[in-house]
């Protein structure tokens, strides 16, 4: 791995191209997702079966082959060695233990005039998950997008999904089940996000959608935005890792690559004060690769978007990760709480030697679905908040209009808003 040095003169303009790891070219496919999703608007099933055809390699004769079928999802339920369906159900059960600690309430209160505040907080009334398939399928992101969704009390949960040459993950279809999810399709890339944004004959119009997925599904997310809600635009998955020299070179090593392995566009970086640790940890990670089975991939991303940093002291160390702000963050460190307060950034932090990131991505709780590239800066972690929406709740009593009526109409008056100021002051003279 690249091992930068932050005393040299050349530093700056180093860090400057680390802090663009995440930047996708939205703009040089914005046109063509464009094209999929107005197909999608004005043609419906049709064009769903046709950029199936030119993108997944089969060839759907009718919109009913779309559909996954409830009992097909049961079978694999059913089908899974007993230890790994157990292993669903502890991920699934922490996960919903988690996410219900999220649960914001309604309120209400009354003042002593009689009038009432409050907050109403409802779920939508339907919500689309997008889980990715083509290099990889991951059921983890299907616990993650559908648990949160039912806490949050969804009426009804759509899940679309591609299917490369036809063909599903087994545990994909297990873990639907086990979320009781009746309405699965196949159907990937921007025309599922146009799909579940739009309607279509055979996929309802959904009111949120949420899961992450590559530049196309981000690009056709950011354009319906508005016509839904989105949880985030998220793009290649990243790990930062800030370490003293109790960590260990092989377990750092490894957690760099558990990233790394995602796609080549994903980014690792470790930064410490320890320059041997440094260059221990470069010296692991390339003994390491040779043994992953997705070598070709984790290479590729280590040599483009990996990198090591030493940095003159701890608190520079964090000053620098926090400037980074990444989707996964590792305190390695010996007293790991200790720094907690001093790191702003992140999209999820695991502090210390035995929590690793996979941990957080498939059993900790927390959802692994994380703002990128910097965005933990102003985004959250995908949460029971993303399937609700609140509504304020005003309750004005007799004695509570005529203390605060002449205040209202004056401001109303000072806006120009004639009838504003004449709805308030007609109640103030009754």
């Amino acid at each position: 791995m690249k091992i930068y040095y932050s005393g040299d003169e050349s530093f700056a303009g180093q860090f400057d191209e680390l802090l663009q790891r995440g930047a996708m070219d939205i703009d040089s496919v914005t046109e063509t997702v464009a094209a999929l999703l107005r197909e999608i608007r004005e043609e419906g099933d049709e064009a769903l079966r046709r950029h199936i055809e030119r993108f997944d390699r089969w060839k759907p004769m009718t919109s009913e082959e779309l559909r996954i079928d409830s009992a097909e999802m049961a079978a694999a339920y059913e089908g899974l060695d007993p230890e790994l369906r157990d292993t669903l159900h502890l991920a699934y059960d922490r996960i919903k233990a988690y996410h219900e600690k999220l649960m914001p309430r309604s309120w209400i209160e009354y003042e002593k005039n009689g009038s009432m505040l409050g907050q109403k907080v409802t779920a939508v009334d339907r919500a689309g998950l997008y889980i990715p398939g083509g290099k990889a399928a991951y059921p983890s992101s299907l616990l993650m997008n559908a648990v949160p969704a039912i806490v949050a009390g969804v009426g009804e949960i759509v899940v679309c999904t591609p299917t490369p040459d036809n063909e599903i993950n087994e545990l994909l279809l297990a873990a639907c089940h086990l979320c009781g999810i009746e309405r699965l399709f196949k159907v990937g890339g921007a025309s599922a996000i146009g799909a579940m944004a739009y309607g279509t004959e055979t996929i309802p119009k959904v009111d949120v959608i949420t899961g992450p997925g590559n530049i196309f599904v981000a690009t056709a997310k950011k354009l319906v935005y508005g016509e839904v809600n989105i949880d985030m635009i998220a793009g290649p998955s990243e790990i930062g890792i800030l370490a003293d020299s109790s960590a260990r070179p092989d377990w750092l090593a490894m957690d760099l690559l558990s990233q790394a392995e995602h796609d080549e566009m994903a980014s690792s970086i470790l930064i410490t004060p320890d320059a041997e640790l440094a260059a221990r940890v470069s010296e692991e990670v390339e003994k390491a690769l040779g043994s992953l089975e997705r070598e070709a991939i984790a290479r590729k991303s280590i040599e483009e978007r990996g990198a090591i940093i030493v940095a003159r002291d701890m608190e520079e160390a964090v000053a620098l990760m926090n400037r980074i702000a990444p989707e996964h963050l590792e305190v390695m460190t010996a007293s790991p709480m200790e720094l907690l307060g001093s790191i702003r950034h992140a999209g999820a932090i695991f502090l210390g030697h035995f929590t690793p990131e996979p941990i957080g991505d498939y059993i900790a709780g927390p959802n692994h679905t994380l703002p990128t590239g910097g965005t933990a800066k102003f985004y959250s972690p995908l949460s029971v908040e993303h399937f609700l929406k609140k509504s304020s709740l005003i309750m004005m009593s007799e004695g509570g209009i005529d203390e605060l009526g002449e205040a209202c109409a004056l401001l109303a008056k000072t806006e120009g808003l004639t009838a504003h100021e004449r709805s308030v002051r007609i109640r103030l003279e009754s």
